[in-house]
């Protein structure tokens, strides 16, 4: 069956499950006009369709003006102590046919590979793996495409190459499967392909989007000639409260944005308990049902890339929906 065809069978199926669902309340005030191209009655609206949501997309459209769900330390699935190192209970593989096209990518650098790591616990997970899930969904779904966060995690170790060097040998093994493009990207341009949002210095550039001039726990602006991306990462939360204001906060920036900034929405982090040691569901288990319901009171918009902990389908589908 093409795509095409899967979309049909999937709006139609979807639009039958929605209209006996409870309807979505709207915005308070007036929501935006949909355009022409983009009706609910199936040319690219995918509810059901997580595994491939992006393929009935214009060409034209840039990755910044998109709702894109995504994971923050994508790979990080085991922990020594529960809600210390956990992010997620989805694997790669499981992320992406829910509908995630956002990884967040730590890389150990050791013995001349990518080991996958949260600070210092490895998560059982290599680099490759990590490739492997990728280009297998991409290989099974041509018209999406992943954004890939790459970072250098805990310390390196028996290498003979630097972390830039290594990075290359992965993409040698496929590169005309990665976009090393410096700039904010239309989808038309990086579909079947990974794009690099690198957070990594490089000696030979252009390689990926340029996000190594990264803040510390705030909210800041990134910019240079090729691309600005404005970021919410606070990761240290100490109250709940004040952390979802700084969520939506940039919600409300990304969806007034007419141009090409590219908005990266990080609601993950922890709060650190007694004697210092960090909840991740402390924080996890307050933010993530406000996201349902903030996209579920708030149904069609572009809010930007949305890193979360614990993602799941429904979660993402509701961010999904917002693009249609």
């Amino acid at each position: 069956m093409s795509i095409k065809t899967q979309l049909q069978a999937a709006a139609f199926a979807a639009i039958t499950i929605f209209s006996t669902s409870c309807t979505k309340n709207l915005r308070d005030a007036e929501p935006a006009p949909r355009p022409e191209n983009v009706s609910a009655s199936g040319n690219f609206t995918t509810l059901a369709v997580m595994n491939s949501w992006m393929t009935g997309m214009p060409d034209n459209t840039s990755i910044a003006q998109i709702s894109i769900p995504g994971t923050h330390d994508s790979g990080a699935r085991v922990e020594p102590v529960g809600g210390t190192a956990k992010c997620q209970n989805l694997t790669i593989a499981e992320q992406l046919e829910a509908g995630v096209r956002f990884l967040d990518i730590r890389c150990r650098h050791i013995g001349d590979g990518f080991a996958i790591h949260h600070g210092s616990i490895y998560q059982n997970l290599n680099f490759q793996d990590v490739l492997n899930a990728c280009l297998g969904f991409l290989n099974s779904h041509p018209g999406e495409t992943i954004v890939m966060c790459v970072k250098e995690e805990y310390d390196p170790t028996n290498n003979t190459r630097s972390f830039e060097q290594t990075f290359d040998s992965y993409v040698a093994q496929n590169p005309g499967r990665w976009h090393m493009g410096a700039s904010v990207p239309n989808l038309g341009t990086v579909r079947n392909k990974i794009v690099l949002l690198r957070r990594f210095g490089a000696s030979a550039v252009p390689k990926g989007i340029d996000a190594t001039n990264w803040a510390d726990n705030t909210t800041f602006t990134s910019s240079n000639a090729d691309a600005t991306l404005r970021v919410q990462d606070q990761y240290v939360v100490p109250d709940n409260n004040n952390k979802w204001t700084g969520v939506t906060n940039l919600f409300n920036e990304a969806y007034a944005s007419t141009g090409n900034t590219l908005y990266i929405n990080f609601t993950s982090g922890y709060k650190s308990l007694i004697f210092g040691i960090p909840s991740i569901t402390t924080v996890s288990n307050n933010i993530n049902p406000r996201i349902n319901t903030y996209f579920t009171n708030n149904t069609y918009g572009h809010y930007g890339i949305i890193p979360m902990d614990f993602v799941d389908a429904t979660r993402a589908s509701l961010i999904v929906e917002s693009n249609f």
